[in-house]
């Protein structure tokens, strides 16, 4: 029986797509169909039937499943223990969001790209609604966004958690200390994309200090975001992690209030979630290395800047 329609077979079952499923294996639809077809053909049974969702599993597709787990999870084990891991071939669907995209990602696509030669990688960079939704209808394999995601097919670990701060442009009106956080809001604000975790964090502290209209401008680019604070805009309210080289050229500061206000600025938190199953252990190699890079990125800017998560 031929491994390479198995596997097909599990990517149809887990996406409910055969367009999906040919994106996914990086080929055609039409190749996609015919190995379906093909595998069929041997087991005398059919595997899926089209509704208006896609494709779904038949009585004994679902029993097939189950068998087609295991002999594609050893064969996946085989080529593992015989050190054929970077022979892997394919495409992995990677979102993230805009703080992974400035802090340690570029590391990670470079160990990829040493590990994985043949791999395809597709980028994605959303929010973390966006890519939340799109690894659950199964547009993406491995997404890096702010909170878990409860699915029994996904898998979560936190990585790292980054303290929000203040922050102004040097040179602006903005720059000097606060007496209050009320007398802050009486100012522009600067975050994330509305409705994220930041953002949502934000509105909850001031609510608590009795602040129920401020000022906040959503922005769903981080470089436009930057650039709106350089220009003194308004104040910044986001990780000092993700602008390290403004902090350090002196074109933005952190900024305090004086006197200590109820509640404080939450942390950033970034996850990993990833789908599992067969045919899927590059994915959990991906995420293993992407927390070993993240511990050591958090060593570097300092426990103030950012902390790794650590796992027992």
């Amino acid at each position: 029986m031929n491994v390479r329609f198995l596997e097909t077979f599990l990517w149809v079952a887990r996406l409910n797509s055969f367009r999906l499923t040919a994106e996914k294996l990086f080929t055609t639809q039409a190749s996609i169909s015919n190995r379906i077809a093909a595998l069929e053909e041997e087991l005398d049974v059919k595997l899926f039937v089209r509704d208006n969702k896609g494709v779904k599993l038949t009585p004994d597709g679902e029993k097939v499943l189950e068998y087609a787990e295991q002999i594609v999870g050893r064969a996946h084990a085989l080529r593992m223990s015989l050190g054929q891991a970077s022979g892997y071939e394919g495409k992995v669907r990677i979102g993230a969001i805009d703080s992974v995209v400035q802090t340690w990602f570029s590391e990670l696509l470079t160990w990829i790209s040493e590990h994985y030669p043949h791999l395809e990688v597709e980028i994605t960079v959303d929010s973390a609604r966006g890519l939340t939704n799109q690894l659950q209808k199964g547009y993406l394999d491995i997404a890096f966004q702010t909170d878990p995601i409860r699915l029994e097919s996904i898998h979560n670990l936190e990585l790292a958690k980054f303290p929000m701060r203040w922050i102004v442009a040097t040179n602006s009106a903005h720059n000097h200390s606060f007496a209050s956080l009320q007398d802050l809001a009486q100012e522009r604000l600067i975050t994330f994309v509305a409705n994220s975790r930041p953002h949502q964090d934000i509105l909850s502290l001031l609510h608590l200090n009795g602040i129920t209209a401020p000022r906040i401008s959503c922005v769903n680019s981080f470089a436009a975001m930057t650039r709106m604070i350089e220009d003194g805009f308004g104040i910044g309210v986001l990780p000092p992690a993700l602008v390290r080289e403004q902090l350090a050229n002196g074109s933005l500061v952190l900024i305090n209030i004086e006197n200590e206000q109820p509640g404080t600025l939450s942390m950033l938190t970034q996850v990993a979630s990833w789908r599992t199953g067969s045919g899927l252990e590059h994915c959990e190699q991906i995420v293993r290395q992407t927390q070993r890079i993240t511990q050591r990125f958090c060593n570097i800017i300092g426990p103030e800047r950012g902390i790794a998560v650590t796992h027992g």
